[in-house]
């Protein structure tokens, strides 16, 4: 990478194409999910040493309940073991980990397995790693709307104090800033549902590479993508004076 390439602050992905992998190797879709699972911990590490300093994964959305059950209770199972692990792996890579999206549909042990990451790593100062779980922006919004509601009928604010930056802060991700650059595996062009507030101004890049194949080169290919991208948040590009 030349020293001058921009590296995006804030990384997202939406971790597309487990299933279809194992598919078109013949295995079953629960191996796709666990090799997307080793994915993640992989790109985590280069992520860090790239300067990357928030990664956001996009790992159980509140739509992904509707699959068959097997393959739910396969998932949680996989949750289960990802979240025990990474405690001994984020404090060796000195990451920070957080879980964003509505706990209160998780089991028992899994909200117990959230809390004891986010304080086993709170005090971690590298990358902030932040795993969306049960996670549904609509629903986000929902909550964060009715929380502003509730201050407003106890008298806390008024309508008038309304601003984008009081939303903003009653959001999941009101500690970390919006993604610059927002990654979807496997050919697929679309949101579905993740960090819709927060993406006002992020850049998209889609690549075909299914999650399990996405590897350091796959990111470096991002990133340099982002790179050559003029951001100008809804104001005109500015050209340098003869």
């Amino acid at each position: 990478m030349e020293e001058n390439t921009k590296i995006p602050q804030h990384v997202a992905i939406i971790l597309d194409g487990n299933g279809r992998w194992a598919k078109a190797k013949g295995l079953p879709r629960n191996y796709g999910h666990k090799q997307g699972a080793k994915a993640v911990e992989d790109i985590l590490v280069v992520a860090r040493d790239m300067g990357i300093k928030y990664l956001t994964v996009y790992a159980f959305s509140t739509e992904n309940w509707n699959r068959p059950e097997t393959e739910v209770t396969a998932l949680m199972m996989i949750l289960r073991q990802y979240l025990k692990s990474s405690i001994k792996k984020s404090m060796k890579n000195n990451v920070r980990c957080q879980v964003i999206g509505e706990r209160s549909k998780l089991s028992a042990d899994i909200q117990d397995a959230i809390n004891e990451l986010e304080t086993a790593t709170a005090g971690n100062t590298g990358l902030t790693f932040t795993i969306a779980i049960n996670y549904g922006s609509r629903d986000e919004i929902v909550r964060a709307v009715r929380e502003i509601s509730q201050e407003c009928s106890n008298g806390k604010i008024s309508a008038a104090d309304i601003t984008e930056q009081m939303i903003s802060e009653h959001l999941d991700t009101s500690n970390i800033p919006d993604p610059d650059l927002l990654i979807r595996t496997c050919g697929e062009q679309r949101l579905s549902n993740f960090l819709l507030w927060q993406c006002a101004y992020t850049e998209f890049y889609y690549t075909d590479i299914a999650w399990p194949d996405f590897d350091e080169a796959e990111l470096q290919k991002a990133v340099d993508a982002y790179a050559g991208r003029n951001r100008k948040f809804g104001g005109l590009k500015t050209e340098p004076e003869e």
